[in-house]
């Protein structure tokens, strides 16, 4: 019988695929090469989503019986997976597959590290962890996150179209207009504003619930509220200033860094929420 391991170590190479096909649709402007590029991703996405109900009641055959989002793999696991429905959706609604150049790469990275660095051995929460407000927490934060990972992705195409002036020859011919990128950047800020700001008040109340306190400056909330404002800066300069173009492109890439950092750089650090 296949495991949950097994089936997301198989969807790591689908991730793979998709995004050679995306590259390979893009840089050959061919039509095939998209199309089989959105039928591999809607079948990544399917056998992510698999892997993870599957990774669930493995957890409760085990005796654990957790939602599959306690750990780093598993928090990885579901950021591919969020990435993946989202950049899906955005290509299904403005039909612009050149976007899956750089989101489905994050996807693949995402799953790979999984597969090459991270236990995936499922673990018993730890009495802090078990919660119902630990579904509610990740789910949103990570919902923000791949939000954060899409903006980031078309802030790329962003540079790489306006490198050239906005003109559509080469590679850039299937890249829309700067516009509509910095548009389509500004919507992604948005949503995982959104989402973001949610994970941090249901994890505040989980705090509370937990540790007794909402608040306690851990490396983690830290890096998280950092983050936050980074991302709240970069919405308020274009609803007061009227920013736009670069400098948008350029806080969503700080604001990806400080979502990289909140994500992996403070398990180096000691603290109540670093994901082993």
């Amino acid at each position: 019988m296949i495991t949950s391991s097994i089936l997301l170590s198989i969807i790591t190479f689908v991730y793979g695929l998709a995004a050679l096909l995306y590259i390979c649709a893009w840089v050959f402007k061919k039509e095939l090469p998209g199309r089989l590029a959105t039928a591999t991703t809607v079948i990544a996405a399917s056998g992510n989503f698999i892997g993870i109900i599957l990774r669930w009641i493995e957890s409760y055959q085990q005796g654990i019986g957790h939602a599959p989002l306690s750990n780093l793999y598993e928090s990885l696991v579901f950021f591919a997976f969020c990435i993946a429905v989202l950049y899906l959706f955005l290509e299904f609604r403005y039909k612009l597959r050149v976007i899956g150049v750089v989101a489905t790469p994050l996807a693949f990275l995402a799953m790979a590290y999984t597969s090459l660095r991270v236990d995936s051995t499922i673990e018993p929460l730890i009495p802090a962890l078990q919660s119902n407000w630990l579904i509610a927490h990740v789910i949103t934060c990570f919902v923000g996150y791949a939000g954060f990972a899409v903006a980031f992705g078309i802030s790329i195409l962003y540079f790489i179209k306006s490198s050239r002036g906005g003109l559509n020859g080469g590679f850039t011919s299937k890249i829309p207009h700067v516009d509509m990128l910095d548009e389509l950047t500004h919507q992604m800020v948005m949503f995982g504003f959104l989402f973001l700001s949610v994970g941090i008040i249901t994890g505040a109340v989980w705090a509370n619930q937990a540790w007794g306190r909402y608040w306690g400056w851990d490396p983690k909330e830290t890096w998280s509220l950092i983050t936050w404002l980074i991302y709240a800066s970069l919405l308020h300069a274009r609803l007061m200033r009227g920013w736009t173009g670069k400098k948008i492109a350029v806080l969503s890439f700080a604001g990806f860094v400080a979502v990289i950092f909140t994500y992996f750089g403070v398990n180096l650090l000691p603290g109540l929420h670093s994901y082993q």
